[in-house]
């Protein structure tokens, strides 16, 4: 085939049937994989198919039957890279209402497991029938199993080196020297016609055990558009708890607030004790955290949510600055998730900013780094507008 079948090919398979008189029409392989993504992408904003709502000729639609959008899914699965597939689910899950189907056996069974189906299942949670519950924690089970081959070891390594920073001692071995810190506490002891600094004091990174060294605090917003940061906080909670040295808790609110710190030996059974949808107090929950706060400068809050607050904005505002005064390094994060750019409330992450609180969305893969670097005090202003600039440039 020549560049220009090819540009040509390419072109009638993003257009859909319309370009068929300037393009033609495809045929084997791209035949079917036209018919998948028609079935899908032409239709109406009300679910009709393309030409439906004028009485024309229906061209695509997956209908409201379980086994024919169970058959869809395989199509789709051999036609198409995973990549796109979970995108083309995302996008039938939404566009085509198909969340009443996720709980009929077939349906799940057919479906790639990914983060945002979690998130779609957790929130159908309370209405998921028996045949269907078993299935569905499968599903999860598998896709926060490979979540935690993905994030944890780096994690892990991140945290405990950053730990193992922050606990310094005066008469290291060569190999634990504090160079940067060593130097600026002997600069005094300069010798100009050597033009070097001979250390009286060596300063180096101790290793301090097994003992808690830092208290974590992930304070999660559980409302329905917070779907796949609560996944991610999820798993990332139950990574995090399984280092000793730190102590972890997680707490998921709405309008109400649940601490599921004792679930965290289970990732799984942390996500199905969330409930996605509803309406959102951040005050009260901050109100619950601060209870849990014992060695504040020892401590790391981290709120993600979107900071549309449907407590007392005054309130939460006053608690965030009393939890900063104590000398409790606080994060918010706008999103913990691959989804790109989230929405917020721009104001309330503006106030928080004003109280030294950075608010910025993390991917899963930076999240590690940002703890490490509240481990070790560093500036997360500095963090964040690092993470915004590497974001905006694709780095």
């Amino acid at each position: 085939m020549s560049a220009e079948e090819e540009r040509r090919r390419r072109w009638r398979l993003a257009l859909g049937e319309p370009a068929d008189e300037s393009l033609g029409q495809p045929g084997g392989r791209d035949a079917a994989m036209d018919a998948a993504m028609a079935a899908l992408y032409d239709r109406g904003p009300n679910g009709e198919g393309q030409g439906e709502a004028e009485g024309k000729r229906r061209t695509g639609g997956l209908g409201a039957s379980a086994p024919r959008v169970a058959r869809w899914l395989g199509d789709i699965r051999e036609y198409f890279p995973q990549s796109v597939v979970r995108v083309m689910q995302t996008d039938a899950i939404e566009r085509l209402n198909l969340t009443r189907l996720l709980l009929e056996p077939e349906m799940l069974s057919a479906v790639e497991p990914d983060v945002h189906l979690v998130g779609t299942l957790l929130s159908l949670n309370s209405v998921m029938p028996d045949k269907t519950r078993d299935l569905a924690r499968q599903v999860v089970r598998k896709v926060v199993d490979d979540l935690e081959k993905r994030i944890a070891q780096k994690a892990r390594a991140a945290v405990t080196g950053a730990l193992n920073r922050a606990s310094r001692i005066e008469r290291p071995r060569h190999g634990d020297i504090d160079w940067n810190r060593t130097i600026h506490a002997n600069l005094r002891h300069y010798q100009a016609e050597y033009r070097t600094v001979v250390p009286e004091r060596l300063i180096g990174y101790g290793r301090r055990g097994n003992a808690v060294q830092r208290d974590v605090i992930l304070c999660v917003d559980q409302s329905g558009s917070m779907a796949s940061s609560v996944v991610y906080s999820g798993v990332f909670a139950s990574v995090l708890a399984s280092l000793r040295t730190l102590r972890t808790s997680l707490v998921v609110f709405d309008t109400s607030v649940v601490d599921l710190t004792d679930h965290l030996s289970d990732p799984v059974e942390v996500l199905f004790g969330t409930q996605l949808g509803g309406g959102t107090d951040i005050n009260r929950a901050i109100a619950y955290s601060q209870r849990l706060v014992t060695r504040p400068r020892d401590t790391i809050f981290v709120l993600v949510s979107d900071l549309y607050e449907g407590g007392v904005r005054d309130e939460m505002l006053r608690r965030v600055a009393d939890l900063v005064g104590a000398g409790v390094q606080v994060v918010a994060l706008l999103a913990l998730s691959d989804d790109g750019a989230p929405s917020y409330d721009h104001d309330n992450a503006a106030a928080l900013g004003a109280l030294g609180v950075p608010a910025f969305a993390c991917t899963p893969d930076v999240f590690p780094d940002l703890m490490a670097a509240a481990i070790q005090r560093h500036d997360l202003r500095a963090f964040a507008e690092r993470e915004g600039a590497q974001r905006a440039h694709g780095t």
